[in-house]
């Protein structure tokens, strides 16, 4: 099995880091998996190999490609059915046609049943839907030991994506500063793809905030938070799996509907789109975070609720039924 996926400083690490929890939860079943990825500034090759997995530059027979990448789209796909007899597509934009055997879109929308509509052939196995989540083991771990919470901000949680392009950690900084709220403990946490990695670090050595970088342990963090302010996408779902209140910042374009339709659900604070969120945005939020204005049980609560499953990831069965 190859699975197609890139990251950047531009395209984040999200793609590639669920991913890799495809991929180890396939070769638990013996499932061979190589990882087919382009040597752009701030990839993480060397992490994937480091997880364990070979990495190739171009194209090989497979018995299954499975593709998670903004770019490719069916062309791409039916060229390269040369190379394998099926193809898995993970998507959550719905907004270009593919030439797959299987599509998988763990999202929450108004219309996420009817979505892919006329953008797949009629054969094409759809697991769409939040019951469909894409989780490592350690946050269902985590699920299982859930903390009961008081309602109260003592321990913030920072983590705005791997590459944090639009800045928003250094704005977070920033408001951590300037606001009189002070806070028992806050861990704040980037991937090896942002550029001001070190800048941030140096920050926190300074502040006596928990600096973390690259990690494989955020649900344990997350099972410590009372609140996370975080960045939309896959992580949003991360954090409501394991009933971590939170608030989202729209970075991505491909963030912005799930964000918007997450808030009006009551999982999530959405601040909105990044240029938007100023640092005294981030002030206000930690304010009323500190003065108990925010409601994180309810937060909790429905976030939990929106993530429930009858097994935690039934797309592996669902995968695993291809390749026979």
């Amino acid at each position: 099995m190859i699975i197609r996926t890139d990251a950047s400083t531009n395209i984040g690490s999200g793609h590639v880091m669920r991913c890799l929890t495809i991929a180890k939860n396939l070769q638990k079943q013996n499932i061979n998996v190589k990882f087919w990825m382009k040597e752009l500034p701030g990839h993480l090759i060397n992490f994937v190999e480091h997880e364990g997995f070979e990495t190739i530059n171009s194209a090989e027979k497979a018995d299954l490609y499975l593709i998670d990448h903004y770019n490719i789209d069916e062309e791409w796909e039916k060229a390269h059915r040369l190379f394998t007899n099926k193809i898995v597509v993970i998507d959550d934009l719905a907004n270009r046609p593919h030439d797959c055997d299987l599509i998988l879109d763990q999202n929450s929308l108004p219309n996420f049943e009817s979505r892919y509509d006329g953008l797949v052939p009629q054969h094409c196995i759809r697991l769409l839907g939040p019951k469909y989540l894409i989780m490592r083991d350690e946050f269902i771990e985590a699920r299982l030991n859930l903390k009961e919470r008081n309602n109260q901000a003592e321990r913030i949680l920072v983590f705005m994506g791997g590459s944090d392009p639009t800045e928003e950690t250094i704005k977070i900084l920033k408001a951590l500063s300037k606001s009189k709220s002070s806070f028992e403990h806050i861990d704040i946490v980037v991937g090896n793809g942002n550029i001001h990695k070190e800048e941030i670090k140096h920050i926190c050595l300074k502040q006596g905030y928990e600096y973390h970088c690259q990690i494989n342990y955020m649900a344990r963090l997350m099972q410590r938070a009372d609140f996370s302010i975080g960045a939309g996408g896959s992580t949003t779902w991360e954090r409501c799996y394991v009933g971590l209140p939170s608030s989202s910042t729209i970075v991505a374009e491909n963030q912005a509907f799930t964000t918007i339709h997450a808030d009006d659900l009551g999982a999530v604070v959405n601040l909105g789109w990044h240029e938007k969120v100023t640092v005294e945005m981030y002030v206000d939020l930690l304010l009323k975070l500190k003065n108990g204005e925010v409601d994180l049980n309810q937060l909790s609560k429905i976030g939990l609720s929106l993530t429930k499953t009858v097994s935690p990831n039934p797309w592996i069965e669902e995968i695993l039924e291809l390749l026979i």
